[in-house]
């Protein structure tokens, strides 16, 4: 009735590769074989026992029926007139099972291929729930690190690293087009989401595009980040092409963005190299956003800022002739600029001599 060897040749194999018990593989293919039957034979609500000896091969399938005078629902029920000569054994609500297996015997080439086709679904979705709860309680605790890993292989859009042996993908969706994904390197990816609450599958989502990726890798090398001593208050980024950041000092003495930066810029290049050659702008907070402002139009030269509260807007003169600075490619540095301070950022040029005048104006608009 079934080919024993081929079914025992993939219990062997699976169980190797995906680490799953070979009496949990059984099981599954137990279950699939029972809602095939129902499927089949018409008998959704029917108790259906299954029961596969991989030794022998022999494939038992049994129904479960209740002994009444009355029969009202053929599929879970039977009549005493039915049972014929083995009546007198049985009482009214006795519980009995009903052998189905040369039932099932007749029609094997039909029901065997069903068989074998839920048998399969049924594999494949238990064993990707078992590799999600492998991953999630691989990554529990984590959420919010980032972990250095090893591209195993690329197919197409689909990067999986390896972690701990283990393969992970990084979604299609939380990748950045600057890295070159390539088989043996290594990048630095960002937890950005361990959970399984209410969803009743584990989720894991790892990401190079998540703006919080930055400050995580800067934590790796900035080994004062970790100690208190400097605080990034603020990130704003377009991964892959510019991230800013907005950083303060606990300690008057202590310069953040210096910090940061590195003795010769060695921090931040490191961080840059991580993020494949991303620029980082590095800005200190300060209590006046008219100078958080000038400080985050960098590498223009700002030679006046005005500013509306109320509005939260701001007018920005610059050097003459520094507008494709201030504004940057496809206005990404403005852009970041102003979402980085939460003021909408409007740019004038003005001539050497008008920067002269009202130089020390800083009134509102």
């Amino acid at each position: 009735m079934l080919d024993i060897e081929k079914i025992r040749t993939a219990i062997n194999m699976i169980s190797n590769e995906k680490k799953l018990s070979k009496d949990v593989l059984v099981d599954i293919i137990e279950s699939a074989i029972k809602t095939a039957y129902k499927k089949d034979y018409w008998n959704k609500d029917e108790e259906v026992n299954v029961k596969l000896d991989l030794e022998t091969g022999e494939l038992d399938i049994s129904v479960e029926k209740t002994v009444v005078k009355e029969v009202k629902n053929p599929s879970l029920e039977i009549s005493f007139e039915d049972l014929g000569d083995d009546a007198d054994s049985f009482s009214e609500w006795d519980v009995i099972e009903i052998d189905v297996s040369d039932e099932v015997a007749v029609d094997w080439d039909i029901f065997g291929r069903i068989a074998s086709q839920a048998a399969r679904q049924v594999i494949i979705q238990k064993i990707g729930d078992s590799e999600k709860e492998k991953i999630f309680e691989l990554f529990s605790g984590k959420e919010g690190e980032v972990i250095n890993m090893r591209v195993d292989m690329v197919e197409g859009w689909k990067v999986i690293f390896d972690y701990n042996g283990n393969n992970v993908i990084l979604p299609r969706s939380e990748q950045v087009p600057r890295d070159n994904y390539s088989a043996d390197q290594r990048f630095y990816l960002y937890v950005a989401e361990v959970s399984n609450a209410g969803t009743g599958s584990p989720k894991v989502v790892l990401s190079r595009r998540r703006a919080e990726i930055v400050p995580a890798i800067f934590a790796e090398y900035v080994p004062e980040i970790g100690e208190g001593v400097i605080t990034i208050d603020r990130i704003v980024r377009q991964a892959g092409v510019k991230t800013k950041l907005l950083v303060s000092s606990n300690y008057d003495e202590i310069d953040p963005a210096g910090t940061l930066i590195g003795q010769k810029g060695m921090r931040v290049k490191s961080v840059m190299e991580e993020l494949s050659g991303e620029k980082i702008d590095i800005i200190p907070n300060h209590h006046d956003v008219r100078e958080v402002i000038r400080r985050s139009l960098t590498p223009a030269e700002v030679v006046k800022v005005l500013v509306n509260e109320e509005e939260e807007s701001a007018l920005v003169y610059i050097a003459a002739g520094d507008r494709a600075r201030a504004v940057g490619r496809n206005g990404v540095n403005v852009n970041l600029a102003s979402e980085l301070v939460g003021y909408k950022i409007s740019i004038e040029e003005v001539e050497a001599e008008e920067s002269d005048e009202n130089e020390e104006s800083q009134e509102e608009l």
